[in-house]
């Protein structure tokens, strides 16, 4: 297969932009999915795993109970590099996945306002050639709206600073998802 689907390219960029010494980020750590594959991939660095809901970080800490390599924070992902930048003064990626939580309550989503804060200074402290990639989902009411506000904002992203791709199926129905990534260039 030429093409990848959405969640196998997003691990694709994630898995070109890092080593197992990598220092990563789940944003959204949600069921657990992103962490478990984040901290596969980075055995002998760190994960920093992010959610609002004492639900998600609960899924994630069972799915990934046999590593000791994860930092679990039930916060805002726009406060997450706040904390790693206590710890480490660079981060090698990124990854969200927008929306609300997969069976869990739908009135929860993500936001523009949190998302577009936690990029600006998500990326202030990802390394040079370092990646933020999103998975965004704009086919429920607020999802459209941080689809839109968020490409407006990556849009803007000086060229000079950051290659910045969107990776989407243009025939599909429904509003499906797609992907932004963010390479930083210096």
């Amino acid at each position: 297969m030429i093409v990848d689907g959405i969640l196998p390219f997003a691990r694709k960029l994630i898995q070109s932009h890092i080593d197992e010494h990598s220092i990563v980020v789940d944003a959204t750590c949600g069921n657990g999915n992103d962490t478990l594959f984040l901290a596969n991939q980075v055995r002998n660095g760190q994960v920093y795993a992010f959610d609002i809901q004492a639900e998600a970080i609960l899924n994630t800490k069972v799915k990934t109970q046999e590593f000791n390599n994860i930092h679990y924070f039930q916060l805002g992902h726009e406060h997450a590099a706040s904390i790693i930048n206590n710890d480490h003064p660079f981060i090698d990626a990124t990854i969200f996945n927008l929306g609300y939580l997969p069976k869990g309550d739908k009135q929860i989503t993500t936001n523009s306002h949190t998302t577009i804060e936690a990029i600006q200074t998500l990326f202030n402290i990802t390394k040079k050639d370092g990646i933020i990639v999103l998975v965004v989902y704009p086919g429920h009411p607020e999802g459209q709206i941080e689809s839109n506000e968020v490409n407006e904002f990556v849009k803007s992203i000086d060229q000079q600073d950051a290659h910045v791709l969107h990776y989407q199926f243009i025939n599909q129905k429904n509003n499906p998802p797609y992907i932004i990534a963010i390479e930083k260039r210096n």
